[in-house]
């Protein structure tokens, strides 16, 4: 490294905190600025393939995710009403031994807290609450940060993971809406005792069918069945990520689905389903500009159908902090920014794709489909085999 460097980030989402964790082992002085008032996260699953788990292992985290996390068998694509399997992603051991890395799924507030607890234990007070961003300045020597409350901070550089409405990037590129995709997901969590024993393996299923599709998998050690349902419904126009929708406008949603879809929905806590709209921007011409840079949803956000949104921003974080190793600030943003704009574009890019792999009207388009684009081959090429941390910068 060649200096210690004093870092902000605005924001102590997963992507930030992992920056932070990072940041603070590489021997920086790190201050995370969070416009919330208290530390948490929203109750979903997330997955984390080997290009994601290698990062947090790095960290030291591994005894502590395997303490909560599901490490699933395999990934199954199946149609909607019969249950037809159509395709298989092996995951479990065969995913580690070619990749290197465990696939984990994993609540994501169990691997905020994580986080959260990584960053304390380096840096006692480097988070700070109820600091929401107002804007910035950058001169030759730093940054200057001033929160929504007039508190101002000053560091070498800023990184912003302030998320899909951040403020910074829009003071960098302009104060551009999200494009509502005519998509939105639901969101529900089942714990295992409202369902029958052994109702499903620990495996990942995507269930598909016209114009709407359904993943669910374990979390929490298997004692919490997360399934988030996409749907096309551009007439939606709530935002947010804890928006209440009526149970019954789900359980209509999946009207004439495979009976085990039925029965996850009846077990739901019917007044615990959140609907939220699916959002996404154009790609960004650049993140970073002399002493201040984007990572995860604020430069790069993505939708879920890859299930490769929270890894990127993880990733994000393992190059910056290399990047800042090899060169003074500005030309390691620059070395961040060239190694991973194209690799999160096409993350972008593909996720939208796969919105019509999962959504066509007739079991042998979806057989078709799948016989054309195999994702086990695919993500194997490029996706999971990704290595932050050995990748090549310059």
């Amino acid at each position: 490294m060649t200096d210690r460097r004093k870092i902000l980030i605005a924001g102590a989402g997963l992507g930030g905190l992992t920056a932070a964790a990072g940041l603070l082992q590489a021997g920086h002085d790190v201050v995370v600025l969070e416009q919330a008032p208290a530390l948490g996260e929203v109750g979903a699953g997330i997955q984390l393939s080997a290009n994601a788990s290698r990062v947090l292992i790095d960290l030291g985290l591994k005894p502590a995710i395997e303490a909560v996390a599901v490490r699933p068998l395999r990934t199954e694509f199946r149609l909607h009403d019969t249950a037809e399997i159509v395709n298989v992603i092996p995951l479990g051991e065969a995913h580690e031994t070619r990749f290197g890395a465990p696939y984990y799924h994993i609540y994501r507030p169990d691997l905020h807290n994580i986080l959260v607890d990584a960053v304390h234990a380096a840096s006692p007070n480097a988070i700070h609450l109820n600091s929401g961003v107002r804007g910035y300045a950058e001169d030759a020597d730093g940054v200057t940060l001033t929160l929504a409350d007039g508190r101002s901070f000053r560091g070498d550089l800023l990184v912003a993971g302030d998320g899909i409405k951040s403020v910074v990037r829009a003071q960098m590129h302009g104060d551009e809406p999200a494009n509502f995709t005519g998509n939105v997901a639901w969101r529900v969590m089942v714990p295992r005792d409202r369902l029958p024993e052994n109702f499903m393996d620990r495996i990942f299923v995507n269930w598909m069918g016209p114009r709407k599709h359904m993943v669910v998998y374990w979390v929490r050690g298997g004692d919490l069945l997360n399934f988030v349902g996409c749907v096309e419904k551009p007439e939606w126009r709530e935002t947010g990520w804890a928006v209440r929708a009526p149970w019954q406008d789900l359980k209509d949603d999946y009207a004439g689905w495979h009976p085990d879809v039925q029965t996850m929905i009846d077990a739901a806590d019917r007044e615990a389903c959140y609907c939220w709209a699916l959002n996404n921007r154009p790609r960004l011409p650049y993140w970073s500009t002399g002493r201040v840079t984007l990572l995860g949803d604020a430069a790069h956000p993505t939708l879920p159908y890859m299930a490769q949104g929270a890894v990127m921003a993880i990733e994000d974080g393992a190059v910056l902090r290399r990047a800042l190793e090899l060169a003074d600030i500005p030309a390691a943003l620059k070395l961040y920014e060239a190694a991973r704009i194209d690799r999160t574009a096409r993350i972008v890019d593909e996720s939208t794709e796969h919105a019509k792999l999962y959504h066509h009207d007739t079991a042998q388009a979806f057989r078709d489909a799948f016989a054309a684009k195999d994702p086990a081959k695919d993500r194997g090429l490029w996706l999971y085999n990704y290595d932050p941390l050995t990748v090549p910068l310059g």
